[in-house]
């Protein structure tokens, strides 16, 4: 079994995949030797496969891809939130662009046999709000937020490193997905994490919005996470896939479905807040 790296490992969709691997590791009755990258905070002393690892820093990624030689690398260091990017865009732009660049260079140099899945998103997309769209992975693309930039030019230089340096890299965009863990930042979590302050009596019976109208795919991230492994192992290099549902649901639909679960449903109001809108929707 291969020698596998994951950067960002201890994020969200990261811990996931961890997770994931481990289960194939047991039903294959084989090794599998995983190692992960963290940051802003450092490992546990006792944690000797994973490493702190700032991927803006050239030299520490060409540190670790020296020492790991990896067979695998799942590259899901990044800044991931729209909202995060419009107030952050230079620190978007340097881990989501300049880090990639940063381990591919290193990949070539140190461990050019590698595999790997560069993690993008379903946000490079051009959207008619006005139509109902089939969304191949041939339509149109539009930049239209500082993270939406940062995915498709770290694309660009995937395909740099494939067509002109030899590189073996596969391109995910998943569609959102959210699941047990997600941080707050991001739609789902924060509604179900504004029902549970309410619940425990801790806020009020308001649930902020913004805007309930977009329609979107979601998907569960345990089903990403072997989306992403089923991709290094059969995805075909250079190409880029969809990882997605098929299924429109409307963020109304979502928070209906949490509102319904929740044990204080008939006390709850829903208010919408400016500061919760995106530029484009």
């Amino acid at each position: 079994m291969p020698k596998i790296l994951i950067t960002g490992a201890t994020g969200f969709a990261g811990k996931h995949l961890i997770q994931a691997l481990k289960a194939l590791k047991t039903a294959a009755k084989s090794r599998l030797d995983i190692y992960g990258t963290c940051f802003p905070d450092r490992p546990a002393p006792s944690d000797n496969n994973l490493s702190f690892l700032d991927i803006r820093s050239e030299e520490e990624v060409k540190s670790i891809i020296r020492r790991l030689k990896p067979d695998w690398v799942f590259h899901l260091a990044a800044v991931s939130n729209v909202g995060y990017s419009w107030k952050n865009k230079t620190e978007t732009l340097e881990i989501n662009i300049i880090g990639t660049n940063n381990l591919l260079e290193a990949i070539r140099l140190f461990s050019p046999q590698a595999r790997i899945l560069f993690v993008s998103s379903s946000d490079v997309y051009k959207f008619d709000k006005n139509k109902k769209q089939v969304v191949s992975e041939k339509a149109p693309l539009e930049i239209k937020s500082p993270y939406a930039y940062s995915k498709l030019a770290a694309e660009m230089l995937c395909k740099f490193y494939v067509e002109v340096e030899g590189l073996d890299v596969v391109i995910a965009r998943p569609f959102p997905h959210t699941g047990p863990g997600q941080s707050e930042q991001f739609v789902c979590s924060d509604w179900a994490g504004q029902i549970a302050g309410i619940e425990a009596g801790k806020k009020p019976p308001a649930i902020k919005v913004g805007n309930l109208e977009v329609v979107t795919d979601y998907c569960d991230v345990r089903d990403v996470v072997k989306a992403y492994i089923l991709l290094l192992k059969k995805g075909k290099k250079g190409q880029v896939y969809n990882i997605s549902s098929g299924r429109p649901i409307s963020l109304k639909d979502i928070l209906n479905i949490l509102i319904k679960e929740a044990r204080v449903k008939e006390a709850i109001k829903i208010k919408k807040d400016p500061t919760r809108l995106r530029k484009l929707d």
